[in-house]
């Protein structure tokens, strides 16, 4: 498969520019409230947080099988805390297994409740990190990088403990925050079509 990268240095500064005037909209969120000196992302830092992703989903996995519920929980806040850039502002995070009308988790208490469930007020979610997941490969379509921003997109696999397979689409977006760390702020993930 092959693997592009584009770099964009202006689009950084042109979303700095726009972001007073958005600030005022109603319906969109600033999210330049915690940013660092401007140090450019780079693609080994996309891939390592990638690889991140994939460990943190794992360990709150076998957490949950080895130690139960609550340890896995708050191994998930840990994770919430540390990948994504929920204080910052709201994180554009659409979940694979979600539906109507808790479609998109802008909130941190959305994410953790997708991802352990437990939430009464997300009652749809079962826990899509307690699968039982044990291993993940991921297979970037292609990554681009403007500045203090990046976007990925590709493919990622998980394997159960009983080695069954599930492949999703994803797409990441980052920003580096305030301590110079990749945060993610978008997150889109779908099951690949099949036709009926």
């Amino acid at each position: 498969m092959k693997r592009f990268v584009l770099f964009v240095p202006l689009v950084a500064g042109l979303a700095l520019a726009y972001a007073p005037a958005l600030a005022h909209t109603s319906t969109i969120a600033p999210v330049v409230a915690s940013s660092a000196i401007y140090a450019p992302i780079t693609v080994a830092e996309v891939e390592a947080a990638q690889k991140a992703w994939g460990e943190a989903l794992v360990a709150i996995s076998t957490e949950y099988d080895t130690k139960g519920h609550a340890a896995a929980k708050r191994l998930a806040e840990q994770v919430l805390d540390t990948a994504y850039g929920y204080t910052m502002g709201p994180v554009l995070f659409k979940p694979t297994l979600t539906m109507a009308p808790q479609t998109f988790r802008t909130t941190r208490d959305g994410a953790l409740a997708y991802f352990v469930g437990g939430d009464k007020a997300y009652p749809n979610d079962g826990g899509f990190a307690l699968k039982h997941w044990r291993k993940f490969q991921l297979e970037n379509a292609g990554i681009v990088i403007a500045g203090n921003t990046a976007i990925s997109m590709g493919n990622l696999m998980l394997w159960d403990d009983k080695n069954n397979m599930t492949k999703v689409d994803k797409t990441w977006g980052y920003v580096r925050g305030g301590d110079g760390k990749l945060r993610i702020v978008l997150h889109h993930s779908s099951l690949p079509y099949t036709p009926k």
